[in-house]
């Protein structure tokens, strides 16, 4: 069973919640531990889908330059990360 792995939004919004639990001081350490352990994982997944979004805008601006590219349905294309 395949799970999905949240947006950027849900994922800062959790990590924002793991902050808020782990700095009031209430959370156990084996508790924390898995905290930090999720958060671990969350950042990195903000930071692969922050580096793929700025590289498609790279792409985008690099276009700019001459003509902007476009698919059939006028969308810009971008290149497969």
């Amino acid at each position: 069973m395949k799970t999905t792995q949240p947006n950027f939004e849900q994922a800062f919004a959790r990590l924002e919640e793991i902050l808020k639990a782990m700095t009031e001081g209430e959370v156990s350490l084996d508790d924390s531990l898995k905290l930090y352990e999720e958060a671990d994982k969350l950042i990195a997944l903000c930071n692969k889908r922050l580096t793929e979004a700025e590289q498609k805008i790279e792409k985008l601006i690099k276009h700019r330059e001459g003509e902007l590219v476009t698919d059939d349905e006028g969308h810009p294309l971008t290149e497969p990360l």
